[in-house]
């Protein structure tokens, strides 16, 4: 496997795919999943000439499952550390979710400062803050993360063979189009990683206020959100963080869920590409 050792002394796991002299694009998965579920965008640009980087954030997928560092600091460190070891240079990071925290972070603390990124995506994004604050009066009650912990903790399995069921991809919603392999692919993926991890990764995802990341982020970037997300709602995430970036373009989905880069990725990535190439 490949692997790069952080300053810390975490083994992160990554993959590598394409002409190491192309434009290289990096994506960042979501919570609590693993590099695999970019197959359809990395199988994508792949063909499209590209080189394609993912890695396993730690505690995730095939990377350490260490007891300390679940936080959007170590994320994006992590994250700088696949950068740096392969010279990722021009770059364009794509994010879902947490990954799209981890991307602004990236992006504002060590990406720009390296001068190593060109563009950055955020898709069905967690920033600028998915709590409800005094700043951000339209976010989710602790309530809700306090409940996502609760079912974690007394049932992991069933817990993460409900969410991609129900909410996560919009499969509750009256006439869905269920896919069974994806709901499997989604517990496979949540199983590899340590339970711990995404324990304290609700912390990590759900209070970390990005505002000044967002505000730190100079590069043109793209901000996806789909209207019916149910995880992350559109008004208070995607809205929100296009209105703060310094030079954004947004687009909100009809109908779109969460999970849309698998559901539909034949329309994101074409509209992914679009930005690329733009």
């Amino acid at each position: 496997m490949s692997t790069v050792t952080t300053k810390d002394g975490v083994e992160i796991f990554f993959k590598d795919w394409g002409p190491k002299d192309a434009q290289p694009i990096m994506f960042h998965h979501g919570w609590p999943l693993s590099s695999d579920d970019w197959d359809a965008q990395m199988l994508f640009f792949l063909a499209e000439g590209f080189r394609v980087v993912a890695h396993d954030r730690r505690g995730h997928g095939r990377s350490a499952q260490v007891d300390f560092g679940h936080d959007m600091d170590h994320y994006a460190a992590d994250a700088s550390s696949v950068a740096e070891h392969l010279d990722l240079r021009n770059a364009i990071h794509i994010g879902h979710s947490t990954g799209g925290g981890e991307v602004a972070r990236y992006v504002a603390q060590h990406g720009v400062p390296q001068g190593r990124v060109a563009k950055a995506v955020l898709v069905s994004a967690v920033p600028p803050i998915m709590l409800k604050t005094e700043a951000y009066p339209g976010g989710l009650p602790m309530d809700v993360f306090d409940g996502l912990r609760s079912a974690l903790a007394a049932n992991r399995a069933q817990f993460f063979r409900d969410l991609p069921t129900g909410p996560f991809y919009g499969f509750n919603r009256d006439g869905a189009d269920v896919k069974e392999g994806v709901i499997a692919n989604w517990w496979r993926q949540g199983m590899m990683g340590s339970a711990q991890a995404h324990y304290e990764g609700i912390k990590a995802f759900s209070e970390t206020d990005q505002t000044d990341d967002l505000k730190a982020i100079t590069v043109p970037t793209l901000v996806l959100h789909g209207d019916d997300d149910q995880v992350v709602p559109y008004k208070n995430a995607g809205v929100l963080s296009a209105d703060i970036l310094p030079n954004a373009t947004l687009k909100i989905y009809e109908g779109y869920s969460h999970g849309m880069l698998t559901v539909n990725a034949d329309v994101l990535n074409a509209d992914l590409l679009a930005f690329i190439r733009s």
